[in-house]
């Protein structure tokens, strides 16, 4: 987070929202999510345009970087993200 008075990149708003992405989708593990319901998880019922797209966007890259799978609406952890997540855990 910036110390005040500094602004954030791009690239740490990005990085912001995959976190909490990938938290929210690790957390709701087991639970099959949909990329509908995590827009109204992390930006509420009426997300703007740009809420919207920063979400779809860190799932594009969460999956190309291997720690989500996306088919179809669904959106799910891999095997590597839930093995990461128990590690840190411990």
């Amino acid at each position: 987070m910036p110390a005040a008075g500094d602004n954030w990149t791009t690239a740490e708003d990005d990085a912001a929202t995959e976190s909490a992405l990938l938290q929210q989708v690790l957390a709701l593990h087991p639970t099959q999510v949909t990329l509908a319901e995590l827009v109204r998880e992390l930006a509420g019922e009426h997300p703007t345009f740009a809420q919207r797209d920063a979400i779809e966007r860190a799932v594009r890259d969460l999956a190309a970087t291997g720690l989500l799978h996306h088919r179809e609406d669904f959106v799910a952890p891999t095997r590597a993200a839930l093995r990461f997540n128990e590690l840190l855990d411990r």
